[in-house]
């Protein structure tokens, strides 16, 4: 069995192709490594018969969440680099989670005339009366990371494969526990979609083994400081636990500092996002996996959809987009900083 989950794990930690952090009802599009893309069915061009020209200026403004997550930092950063390498005026917004204020910075793009905007969003309902705007107003939209819930407004839809990552991490865990072993899991916000997805594909792969037993399962609200007070609490209940599974990144950083207070440092632990410090983390041996969603590859897939779009009517590709995460271990993690590969 461990010889058929590392050929598994070799295949999927080797392919990068894009639902917090950041569940997917996106086309089955992927990318390789180096960003080519094969799209099969219908494109975004002939779902609408409508091309957008733009505002009219030569402005492309980019819209994120808070940049004091490093995640939406590299979003913004990287997508701003390469619209000016490719000789556009950037504006860069942050709507810090506010459906209001991404409104309003929809309007002013509008004002603006913007070219296109690239938008991490505020809201899958609630983002696209802004999109539909920006649409009317013969602008483009290129969302990035999260998804609207209405197709055919926005020009591109371009996501991590959540389900992909989390099997491929999961997969290590296995492996690195010896395919048995009792274990606590640390969900997301359980009213985030992408919580479940990621829940789910851990189980789908540990769930196929007899030797395992989870102890514990609670919510740690993606939230690092929540994550070290409930894993020291289950710890309490449970001092002899093999193994810990979380939703994403900064609950793993909860959990491993709770699991060294606790004189379990090393067991093995897995995440989702690929931040620094989950690198970190594996580097040192203190964590096991994290799953990188390529958030820096995105961006530039967005940006290069929109200068597409803008010079030639069309992206030639779905408009809902999949991303393939990367697995990240000991033997690769070297290679990630700030979300991004080193080629």
């Amino acid at each position: 069995m461990k010889k058929k989950v590392l050929s598994v794990l070799l295949c999927a930690a080797m392919v990068a192709t894009m639902a917090m952090g950041c569940g997917s009802k996106a086309s089955e599009t992927t990318t390789s490594d180096s960003g080519s893309t094969a799209a099969e069915g219908s494109t975004e061009a002939e779902a609408s018969d409508e091309v957008l020209k733009g505002g009219g200026s030569n402005i492309i403004y980019v819209i994120t969440p808070s940049h004091s997550n490093t995640f939406f930092e590299t979003e913004a950063n990287v997508a701003e680099t390469a619209a000016k390498d490719l000789g556009y005026e950037v504006k860069v917004m942050s709507h810090d989670d506010d459906a209001t204020k991404q409104q309003e910075q929809f309007e002013a793009a509008i004002a603006d005339k913007a070219a296109a905007i690239i938008c991490d969003n505020a809201g899958a309902d609630a983002t696209i009366e802004a999109v539909k705007a920006a649409r009317k107003a013969g602008i483009p939209t290129f969302l990035i990371d999260r998804e609207i819930n209405e197709e055919g407004q926005a020009i591109s839809q371009i996501v991590a494969n959540n389900y992909q990552g989390a099997k491929a991490v999961a997969e290590v865990w296995v492996e690195a526990m010896g395919e048995e072993g009792k274990y606590v899991e640390l969900l997301g916000k359980e009213s985030d979609t992408n919580a479940g997805v990621r829940s789910d594909a851990f189980h789908e792969v540990i769930d196929q083994y007899d030797g395992f037993e989870m102890v514990a399962q609670q919510s740690a609200n993606w939230e690092q400081t929540e994550a070290y007070d409930k894993m020291g609490t289950i710890l309490q209940s449970n001092p002899d636990i093999d193994g810990v599974i979380c939703g994403n990144d900064t609950m793993l950083c909860g959990a491993v500092a709770a699991l060294e207070d606790a004189g379990l440092a090393g067991i093995p632990v897995i995440g989702v996002d690929g931040s620094d410090d989950a690198r970190d983390l594996i580097k040192d041996g203190k964590a096991t996996a994290t799953a990188l969603q390529q958030a820096a590859e995105i961006a530039r897939m967005a940006v290069k959809q929109a200068d597409d779009y803008l010079k030639d009517g069309t992206t030639g590709l779905d408009e809902k987009q999949l991303v393939d995460c990367i697995a990240i271990t000991k033997d690769n993690a070297e290679k990630l900083s700030k979300f991004d590969m080193a080629q």
